[in-house]
């Protein structure tokens, strides 16, 4: 048996359902929607006797069946759940007001989110989400300024301040390379070295963001420049449009020089840097000199100080070694491989490519035993240099350990975003790009923050369900799908978070 019926929801409107039930008591309930008016009632009722009547056969018993009232239309669809969780999420980081308003904008945004695609393409996504995109030309007009030094420092400034950015901050900063499809190079887009050993002309991206991976800033460097040369130009920029006088710069070994160090030290800057193990450290010799075969525990640290010298220019520093049982059993399986390489090379049976362990002398070849020992000595031992003396070893290699969020950031711009800009062609038209991608990361990051889910989940979920416009009698009137509890509970979370102000 199946009929329609109405029931009163705790937000005091009135749901129109169709019931679905058998002699055997079972039921299944579709919900029709719900309206807070007499007449939008009627209508869904109406609505849902012809959902019933949909596909029936139809007998001649000669009686007038002619429709009694005005017949119903579906006059417009659109996602209007995934685009409102959007446009709450990136007004509640202050986006909307540090671009003006500017509905192209965020329009580009909000369709790099949904499904990254080309500039004209995003046309696509939008009109497919139920919303009239802005034209092509209209799009290419605006791109300058999404370059320009005042738009895009206005777009980090409400991400700084979003983010709560002050003197004590951890910033993390990393590098990553994106290259182009293209043979001809320029002044921007030249061949240097690649993350993804590619030959193509590239350029080198440079992220700084807070300790949960909440991108600030995003700069463009010249393809060939040395990742070690990106971080300074940076900070300092960043610092001096934010009248920052000191952040605590987090980064890995790769990205700091030494004379990084003693630039950051010239300044005044704090920093938490991964420093590289080549030999047993000090402080972990004494240890076990102390400790005779006995073993290391996991998260054992060691501390090794580094005062100043009258003469060093420098803050005090320390040291920190941390033992990871886990990281010990990935070095040591990777030293495994590399002897197994190193004795095939040796025997004949391979040929010889790089490899640490094997070592040439008068054109014969011999196995490094002494480089093995020394390796699997220091094997699951990390190092963490800091001028911060006021934070313990275990805040201080914490820290460290968020650089993690700016990986998963950068993954996400790559795959999730599409942040390579393949097809741009000059620096104006890839700053403008790179400003729309680190506000659509920052929108992202929101969401899943707030939702505890991946942004790709939740675009998948919310993209589903959708509201009607449907037209009766000259009126109009929206009929919104009810979503899941799990997406319900979702998008309430990112309501309330732009309600209460993030």
């Amino acid at each position: 048996m199946v009929h329609v019926r109405t029931v009163r929801t705790s937000s005091g409107a009135t749901a129109v359902q169709i019931v679905h039930s058998n002699h055997y008591g079972k039921r299944d309930i579709e919900h029709i929607g719900s309206a807070h008016t007499p007449a939008e009632v009627e209508l869904l009722k109406v609505v849902a006797r012809q959902r019933l009547s949909a596909g029936q056969g139809e007998f001649d018993l000669g009686l007038d069946t002619t429709p009694v009232g005005p017949k119903p239309q579906i006059v417009g669809s659109r996602a209007a759940l995934l685009w409102g969780a959007i446009s709450r999420a990136y007004a509640a980081l202050g986006l909307a007001d540090a671009c003006g308003g500017d509905d192209v904008f965020f329009g580009l945004v909000a369709a790099r989110i949904i499904e990254p695609t080309s500039k004209l393409d995003s046309l696509r996504v939008i009109e497919e989400v139920g919303i009239k995109p802005p034209s092509y030309p209209t799009i290419n007009r605006r791109l300058p300024v999404y370059a320009t030094d005042e738009f895009r420092g206005g777009i980090s400034a409400a991400l700084s301040k979003s983010a709560k950015i002050g003197p004590a901050s951890l910033v993390l900063y990393d590098v990553t390379t994106l290259y182009f499809e293209t043979d001809k190079a320029d002044d921007l887009r030249v061949p240097g070295f690649s993350k993804e050993r590619r030959l193509e002309p590239q350029i080198v991206v440079g992220l700084l963001a807070d300790a949960s991976g909440f991108p600030l800033e995003v700069t463009a460097f010249e393809g060939n420049k040395a990742e070690t040369l990106t971080m300074l130009p940076v900070i300092r920029r960043f610092m001096k449009a934010h009248r920052l006088t000191d952040v605590t710069v987090v980064a890995d070994a790769g990205m700091v020089s030494d004379a990084n160090k003693k630039a950051l030290e010239a300044e005044g800057l704090s920093f938490i840097i991964g420093e590289r193990v080549p030999k047993m450290p000090y402080a972990v010799q004494s240890w076990k000199d102390a400790h005779p075969g006995e073993e290391f525990a996991d998260g054992q640290v060691f501390t090794q100080p580094w005062p100043a010298g009258p003469t060093d220019g420098r803050r005090d520093h320390a040291i920190y070694y941390q033992y990871r049982a886990d990281r010990a059993r990935r070095t040591l399986r990777g030293i495994d491989e590399q002897i197994k390489k190193a004795q095939a090379a040796i025997g004949g049976k391979a040929a010889i490519k790089r490899n640490r362990f094997v070592t040439i002398t008068g054109g014969k070849r011999s196995l490094n035993t002494e480089l093995e020992a020394k390796a699997r000595a220091i094997a699951g031992i990390k190092g963490y240099i800091t001028n911060r003396l006021d934070l313990t070893a275990e805040q201080t290699i914490a820290a460290y350990h968020q650089l993690w969020h700016v990986e998963k950031a950068f993954r996400m711009s790559k795959h999730d975003l599409r942040a390579r800009p393949i097809y741009h062609r000059t620096k104006e038209s890839i700053d403008a790009h790179l400003t729309v991608v680190i506000a659509a990361m920052a929108v992202a990051h929101f969401i899943e923050t707030e939702t505890g889910w991946s942004i790709k989940k939740f675009v998948r979920a919310a993209r589903r369900y959708r509201t009607i416009d449907i037209e009766i009698a000259g009126h109009t009137m929206p009929l919104d799908q009810k979503p899941p509890d799990d997406l319900a509970t979702a998008l309430t979370a990112i309501t309330a978070a732009a309600t209460n102000g993030h």
